[in-house]
């Protein structure tokens, strides 16, 4: 994965792919769950997420209190030791995220705590999120981290443009 490629493509596409997103929340295609599901499976044989990683790279989970209990006795530490060595709790939302970018955990642009992962990450990228145009904001924050996500989108709006009176 080229991610200095995909940097500038993302950059280039990032206001086309926005604007496209925000006409979900006026119109929904009636199939819009089968074509997302159509094109998601498509998207998943082209990107392979361990030769990327951009996510870990560039973004943050939030850590829930499960997360934090999960992880911590995963690594034999008590959840204020886990909370202390490598999160900080974001001013404006309260929840807590990684002190450093990349992520601690990434390693050989895996994760090494694949296992018990937070479940931000787990979910990562939403694709799958019910229903999909309730994340528009989600995706367009996407765009600039995700190649998947970045896929996806500008498959489905050449689906929907081509298909569909929009």
């Amino acid at each position: 994965m080229d991610l200095k490629k995909f940097r500038i493509t993302a950059a280039r596409k990032n206001k086309s792919l926005s604007a496209f997103l925000d006409k979900f929340d006026e119109l929904v295609p009636e199939d819009l769950p089968e074509l997302v599901a159509r094109e998601d499976a498509a998207v998943w044989r082209e990107v392979n997420c361990m030769e990327c990683a951009n996510c870990c790279k560039t973004m943050t989970p939030t850590f829930t209190k499960a997360d934090v209990k999960r992880i911590s006795a995963h690594l034999d530490m008590k959840p204020k030791e886990f909370m202390d060595k490598w999160l900080i709790k974001e001013e404006d939302s309260g929840d807590w995220i990684n002190k450093t970018q990349p992520c601690q955990f990434l390693v050989d642009n895996m994760c090494s705590i694949y296992e018990v992962r937070p479940s931000d990450c787990a979910e990562f990228p939403h694709h799958n999120k019910k229903p999909f145009d309730l994340y528009n904001d989600t995706f367009k924050n996407n765009l600039p981290h995700c190649p998947a996500t970045l896929t996806l989108i500008a498959r489905l709006k050449k689906v929907v443009e081509k298909e569909y009176e929009w």
